[in-house]
């Protein structure tokens, strides 16, 4: 049964298009967002699609009631359709050889999934995923024989026999997930996993009838696409995610991804999820950096040529911008999966006009993506709750039980802290010594790329708010103005650490630290210094180098600095460009910046895996001049001396930007606790330790001291 053919979309603007990119508005009343659609065989309750993520809970059987209750707290929430993690139809498909293959076992005991989420009027959908040559293990296989950039494992070419094999475990898996009461299931064609790579040139080179043309190219995914729906009846749904823009070099063409989409309609396709972009390609796609809705204008391409709906995704998580894509016709649904980790009361808030109280994501990836790559479970860093539902809960306490809770210090741990308190019933006071909450956050959102920052601020004063929290501004807590407090989370966070530099003999360049910087306290000059290339030091030579407005404010500009181009022009999506970075089209910065660091390793690299490429290609685009290995000798009248490679060198500079760590603020906590019979302390966040600024931990600290309360 196929979707009834939605309201006709207006032609699209020629791609590129320009697409909101600065944090929007809240929708005072998000209608469309929140409105039902019949989609396939039922309807949903609004066009909130939660889209697949994978957690690493899919991949135990033991995890599965962890599982049951991460998508039904999401299903209470509101979601309209909920996407499973991606399971393999079989062995060889499995993303690592720890992960299941959904056979009928797995099934059985996934009936408690799809309970728990139809007991919430929720609707689910599992999502069936063939790694290809993305798999980590001996199996992996693919369209031909070759091995991904980012994968040490090279893929054995699929024999015609495998094929034909594959497409029944394709329709197996499509008949237990009917059997354990899921709703339907999305076939991932995306991201170039295994049907991606039938449907590219860059990883099919087969010459019978699996390749050689484009029509043998998406015979693979259409084969499979049929089987599926054969199997799942016509009172399931079928969603099939197909790649728009595949972003690496031999990708598919805008026609091709036309012609495979009107062909998976044909096969019995539903509904079309779209995609953006393969893991290995050298564009970022969801990292912070990426602007609101960049990829808008051809998900919009793709609904005015379709009769089914259409679900846009990547960078369209702000509910103001995904009503305006509604209200556009540039798609029927919208897909949030970090959205749904951040806060899995999205629907429900905006429907009850609490919009500003959603937790907004950062798209950090630090907590999620970063952690899923090094076989680690997934959470999120502003809510560190997701996929740990089941062990970290804030019960309510009765009302004889509250505490007098005093928070000190404003910054995420101390806000966290303070709202996580308060939401379970004591009432909580929250001290902050400067004129306004944010601490660290307040300097991350100054950086290009990490506006979104300034939302989640935004969040936590609105949610302080409606907890009750009292909020004492310009306040620095002393020992007295805690008295008759029954507990207090001192949450004072750091201060950077300071470098003792040789003085210049006479002048010499101006010293200061990054929060001087970023804060707006100091400017720097023209030719500038920075010590310490960690994440702080990478952040603030993206700060120096970056235009105004910064890439992320100008989407134009962003795909042009990218190399992203009209996929009906360029195949994939990608114009031609240097390798290992983006297209050399932007002049390097008016600053001579030079990032200095005393390790030998390279430069960045502690980041997170999947977003610390992405900032080194900005240093090297902004030409930074990066220093290893480096020793400080001191200052000179004109600049900076060090040693380097065993030579002494003078950086001639105006501004030495101190980045080389942090201190903990912890005074108030050891005069706490030197009392005899002082309240309960609790030191959380950077003030307990300041290594590595570690947001993703002091926002965990300060929910699990919560908790315990």
């Amino acid at each position: 049964m196929s979707a009834p053919s939605p309201t006709p979309a207006p032609t699209p603007a020629p791609f590129p298009a320009s697409a909101p990119t600065a944090p929007s508005a809240f929708p005072a009343s998000p209608r469309r967002l929140l409105s039902p659609l019949e989609l396939g065989p039922f309807t949903v309750r609004n066009r909130l699609v939660m889209g697949s993520m994978h957690t690493g809970l899919e991949d135990r059987a033991e995890d599965v009631p962890r599982l049951a209750e991460f998508l039904a707290e999401r299903a209470r929430g509101g979601a309209g359709l909920i996407v499973t993690g991606g399971f393999s139809p079989d062995l060889s498909g499995r993303l690592t050889a720890h992960s299941r293959v959904f056979d009928g076992r797995l099934a059985e005991r996934h009936r408690l999934v799809t309970r728990a989420v139809h007991e919430h009027d929720g609707r689910i959908l599992l999502q069936i995923l063939h790694a290809g040559r993305y798999a980590a293990h001996p199996l992996a296989v693919s369209a031909s024989s070759t091995r991904a950039p980012i994968s040490p494992i090279r893929a054995r070419r699929m024999s015609r026999w495998g094929i034909g094999r594959l497409i029944r475990a394709y329709a197996a898996t499509a008949r237990r997930a009917r059997e354990a009461g899921y709703d339907g299931v999305e076939i991932m064609g995306s991201e170039g996993y295994l049907l991606n790579q039938f449907a590219a040139p860059r990883t099919n080179r087969r010459r019978d009838a699996w390749g050689v043309d484009a029509a043998g190219r998406r015979a693979l995914p259409l084969a499979v696409t049929a089987a599926v729906r054969e199997a799942l009846g016509a009172d399931r749904l079928l969603s099939y995610r197909i790649s728009l823009l595949d972003l690496v070099e031999e990708g598919q063409t805008w026609e091709e991804t036309l012609d495979l989409a009107q062909g998976l309609i044909a096969a019995g396709a539903d509904v079309l999820s779209t995609g953006i972009g393969w893991h290995e390609a050298r564009v970022p796609t969801i990292a912070t950096s990426v602007p609101r809705g960049a990829f808008v204008p051809v998900t919009a391409r793709l609904r005015a040529a379709v009769d089914v709906p259409v679900v846009a995704s990547n960078r369209v998580h702000d509910p103001a911008l995904a009503e305006q894509v509604l209200a556009r016709g540039e798609a029927d649904l919208v897909s949030m999966a970090r959205p749904f980790l951040a806060d899995p009361e999205l629907p429900n808030k905006l429907a009850a006009h609490r919009a500003r109280e959603v937790v907004a994501c950062i798209a950090c990836n630090q907590s999620c993506l970063d952690r899923v790559f090094v076989g680690e479970g997934a959470s999120c860093l502003v809510n560190p709750r997701a996929a740990h539902e089941t062990t970290l809960r804030l019960v309510p306490v009765p009302a004889h039980r509250a505490r007098r809770v005093a928070v000190v210090g404003g910054g995420p741990a101390g806000l966290e802290a303070a709202v996580a308190a308060a939401s379970r019933g004591h009432h909580v006071t929250l001290f902050e010594a400067s004129e306004e909450l944010g601490g660290q956050f307040l300097l991350a959102a100054r950086i290009p790329g990490k506006e979104d920052y300034a939302q989640a601020l935004e969040s936590w004063r609105a949610r302080l708010l409606a907890a009750g929290v009292g909020v004492r501004l310009g306040v620095r807590a002393r020992v007295e103005d805690l008295a008759g407090f029954d507990t207090v989370i001192v949450a004072t966070g750091v201060r950077p650490r300071e470098v003792e530099l040789a003085p210049a003999s006479a002048g010499g360049p101006v010293v200061v630290s990054y929060a001087q910087l970023l804060s707006g306290e100091a400017t720097a000059g023209n030719r500038v210094a920075i010590i310490g290339a960690g994440g702080i030091g990478v952040d603030v030579a993206e700060f120096l180098t970056a235009p105004t407005p910064s890439f992320t404010l100008d989407v134009e500009a962003w795909r042009e600095r990218w190399g992203i181009g009209d996929p009906a022009q360029h195949r994939g999506g990608l114009q031609p460009r240097e390798k290992g970075g983006p297209a050399p089209t932007t002049a390097p910065s008016g600053r001579e910046v030079h990032l200095l660091q005393r390790s030998t390793t390279r430069i960045g690299a502690g980041l997170g895996r999947t977003t610390g490429w992405v900032h080194r290609a900005e240093l090297r685009h902004a030409g930074v001049r990066q220093h290893v290995g480096v020793e400080y000798l001191g200052l000179a009248p004109e600049g900076l001396r060090i040693r380097e490679d065993g030579a002494e060198t003078l950086l001639e500079v105006d501004t030495v930007v101190l980045c080389a760590g942090q201190e903990s603020v912890r005074d108030l906590a050891d005069e706490l606790a030197a009392l005899p019979d002082g309240p309960a302390v609790h030191v959380i966040g950077g003030a307990e330790r300041a290594a590595q600024l570690d947001a993703q931990r002091a926002i965990r600290q300060a929910v699990e001291v919560a908790a315990a309360l």
